[in-house]
């Protein structure tokens, strides 16, 4: 990949991670007002701006941070299979989004229910607490992700080790 190319695909996997990561710590503290507040407008008002941020910021989010990982991957040393963390990474955000299309299903009917009515302390308990674990989870899947990014701890897969031993050149002994 060129130089200019795979320092803008950078940007955008940094940006969008960030930004990714950003706006679960808000849908979190969302969802923990949803949880422990008694005010029901308050509670309206979260349950509502959780549907609108999972649906048009986190969910676009993480499909930019997927897809621009998989490109920077592709076009870098790294590659996508070669190192244990680069693969590591590709799995749990691949599980984070497939989980996050999972957990988008009860925010949208929990802000269904709250702009049809008031929600009171004892209504849909279970799933406003399975909100904020599933948020909870999120972010350290987010921050272990990020960890991994910074810190590359070695590994070559086994992919990785044939791929390094047909670019070296094989001596031959008389």
């Amino acid at each position: 990949m060129a130089p200019g190319l795979r320092k803008l695909a950078l940007t955008i996997h940094i940006l969008s991670s960030v930004s990714w990561l950003g706006a679960v710590l808000s849908f979190l503290a969302l969802a923990l007002a949803g949880l422990t507040s008694s005010n029901p407008q308050l509670v309206r008002a979260a349950y509502l701006a959780m549907d609108l941020i999972g649906w048009f910021i986190i969910f676009p989010l993480n499909l930019a941070s997927l897809l621009s990982g998989i490109l920077q991957a592709l076009g870098t040393v790294w590659g996508l299979f070669r190192q244990y963390w680069v693969v590591i990474k590709l799995l749990i955000t691949t599980l984070a989004s497939a989980l996050l299309l999972l957990h988008l299903q009860p925010v949208t009917h929990m802000a269904g229910i709250a702009s049809a009515s008031d929600l009171s302390p004892a209504d849909m308990t279970g799933m406003r607490i399975q909100l904020v674990a599933d948020a909870g989870a999120a972010v350290i899947a987010l921050l272990v992700v990020t960890a991994l990014s910074v810190y590359k701890p070695r590994g070559i897969t086994p992919y990785g080790r044939k791929r390094i031993e047909r670019q070296q050149p094989t001596t031959r002994q008389p």
